[in-house]
């Protein structure tokens, strides 16, 4: 108790904490901070010795965080925010937008929906930019590893505010040449289906095959449903995608209707202690009013 009274955290042990917060590993966290795994060690061993309390949990599978790490680990996130508001600040002249943009979503999103959207705001604020991280969880937004995550999902996160953009419709699509001319139960088990089962098993577009075909086994299996069009297009087989990201592509063509059972939702979300900052909140304000469904 004596020595949790005497010590007094620093900057720099927020620093270190944080970063093995987020990524779980000595390694990972020295490499996010430009040191070695044995630096942010003895830094965790320091703070622990002077706080007399263990703040993580050594595991095969990394360092898991105790309560009252990632209390600290909060203080740490605001800390940074600030500092980067008024870096921002600092650097910018009144009226100008300055800074980094982390957003999060994925490559199928980024590619149709949200880099076309950036562009026109490129003009009205050059003195941003921007790290654009394309995958399938929402973890790195979760702890604060982003500003922004666009993502598919019928329940956002509770802490996290947003906007709902729209439905994402899909069907199924086949290649406009050499493709199948017609689709029904035969078709379906003699044709090559291309799919991300192992990459997204809970894909409603596979939950909706394995329901409807479950004796289809995909020929092709990717990690993500760009890949998919990109198949699909090729004249490699059939796949179930997005109508935002089919219709854009003159090589696909739809079989039959809207499948409704495969539908989910687009949310622009961000953490609510970042939502204020100049640079989320114009980009955020941005994307609100540009991103769109066809």
């Amino acid at each position: 108790m004596i020595a949790k009274m005497q010590y007094k955290l620093t900057a720099g042990d927020l620093a270190f904490l944080l970063a093995l917060v987020r990524t779980g590993t000595l390694a990972a966290a020295g490499e996010r901070l430009g040191v070695d795994g044995s630096t942010v060690f003895r830094a965790l061993q320091r703070a622990e010795q002077g706080l007399g309390v263990r703040l993580f949990e050594r595991t095969r599978s990394g360092y898991q965080a105790s309560e009252l790490a990632l209390e600290l680990a909060g203080h740490a996130e605001r800390a940074e925010a600030a500092l980067e508001s008024a870096r921002s600040a600092a650097q910018a002249s009144p009226g100008q937008v300055c800074g980094t943009v982390k957003i999060t979503t994925t490559d199928t999103v980024l590619h149709a929906l949200v880099a076309p959207a950036l562009k026109p705001l490129q003009a009205a604020h050059p003195l941003l930019s921007y790290e654009l991280v394309a995958g399938n969880e929402l973890a790195s937004l979760t702890r604060r590893d982003a500003d922004i995550a666009v993502r598919a999902t019928r329940r956002p996160p509770a802490h996290l505010v947003g906007k709902h953009v729209g439905p994402i419709r899909v069907g199924l699509f086949t290649a406009r040449k050499g493709g199948l001319k017609s689709f029904d139960a035969k078709a379906a088990a003699t044709a090559s289906w291309i799919a991300p089962d192992d990459a997204l098993p809970e894909h409603p577009s596979v939950l909706w095959r394995k329901k409807h075909f479950p004796m289809v086994q995909p020929r092709y299996r990717v990690n993500s449903i760009l890949t998919v069009a990109e198949l699909v297009g090729q004249g490699m087989g059939i796949g179930l995608l997005p109508l935002f990201l089919a219709h854009a592509r003159s090589d696909l063509r739809q079989l039959g209707g809207e499948i409704e059972a495969c539908q989910t939702e687009l949310w622009l979300l961000t953490h609510t202690d970042t939502r204020h900052l100049r640079r989320v909140s114009a980009v955020y304000g941005h994307l609100a009013r540009h991103l769109a469904l066809a």
